[in-house]
């Protein structure tokens, strides 16, 4: 039941603001610790070989960690599998986006800038609304739903071990200079570890919804995405809102020309298709977190069903 109490702590009481201001969040020390890692070793030769040894430590000191700290018990993995957790701040962010919208459309490219690494300034509504509704699909697939079933899967340390490669990714698991050899390994061991979970948000979104074309809208159309992952999310929640996704968008400057996802859907996209999204981040949550807790309460159905077949 740790993870079933878990998601409702996230759920409830998310990131409070004033515990972050005094005490340094787990996943900003997790930053800093590949921060200082990439400063002495990305340079000099055998860049890709020591990237394959750093992820190689951070991956085995997260789970030495995570079965350390779950010997002190449950209260200590349910507080911080709730920390790790991301299902209200992602919806509080993209909510955000929206009230920032309806100010204004500068107010709104400021919001999105939050939660996107594309460029904002020459973005639209239509365009601001959809960075936050892909931001919204790609983190409920790696910020909820890849840490929920590592945590049940693998406990405590399955966790911790997965937000270490997924911020490694984040901060290194980039194509360019810097990063192409040295990041080669947290790039592509994040696609592995994610691998599973776009596959299963997307099914998810599509049951939350009794959407049957999302999942094959997602089988469609996530091969279009330049992740091997991220199109499946995206696409399931362009078909569940019934518009386009992804699509043209600008780089430090550059433009690159990508494929719509769900090319047929509505493209004038506004503050109201922001809610949409967030609600049916809310529908996904609830649908993982019923699968969560049938699968805790298996075992005492199970005896329950055994006694009284047996009384």
């Amino acid at each position: 039941m740790t993870v079933v109490f878990a998601m409702i702590l996230d759920a409830v009481i998310g990131e409070p603001k004033w515990l972050w201001d005094r005490l340094p969040h787990p996943a900003v020390l997790m930053g800093k610790t590949i921060a200082w890692a990439e400063a002495r070793m990305n340079h000099g030769n055998d860049r890709r070989a020591k990237g394959v040894a750093l992820v190689i430590f951070l991956v085995v000191c997260a789970l030495g960690l995570g079965t350390l700290l779950s010997a002190f018990g449950s209260v200590v993995e349910i507080i911080l599998g709730a920390i790790l957790l991301a299902q209200r701040s992602l919806v509080d962010h993209v909510a955000d986006v929206a009230r920032a919208l309806r100010l204004s459309l500068e107010d709104g490219r400021e919001a999105v800038a939050r939660i996107v690494g594309r460029d904002v300034k020459a973005l639209d509504r239509s365009g601001v609304a959809r960075g936050a509704i892909e931001s919204a699909a790609e983190n409920l697939s790696d910020g909820v739903i890849a840490p929920v079933f590592w945590f049940m899967l693998l406990g405590l340390p399955g966790l911790l071990a997965y937000k270490i490669i997924n911020t490694a990714d984040s901060m290194i698991g980039y194509r360019n200079a810097r990063y192409e050899e040295f990041g080669w390994a947290a790039a592509r061991l994040d696609d592995l570890v994610n691998w599973p979970a776009a596959r299963l948000t997307a099914a998810l979104m599509s049951l939350a919804h009794w959407h049957r074309d999302a999942w094959r809208l997602a089988k469609r159309d996530a091969k279009l995405h330049r992740s091997p992952n991220a199109g499946w999310p995206e696409a399931a929640m362009a078909s569940v809102l019934g518009v386009a996704l992804s699509g043209p968008r600008s780089y430090d400057g550059t433009l690159r020309d990508e494929p719509f996802v769900n090319p047929e859907g509505r493209r004038d996209l506004d503050a109201d298709d922001i809610d949409t999204a967030v609600r049916a981040l809310w529908k996904a949550w609830a649908i993982t977190f019923s699968f969560v807790l049938f699968i805790a309460s298996a075992p005492v159905l199970a005896y329950i069903a055994l006694a009284l077949v047996i009384a």
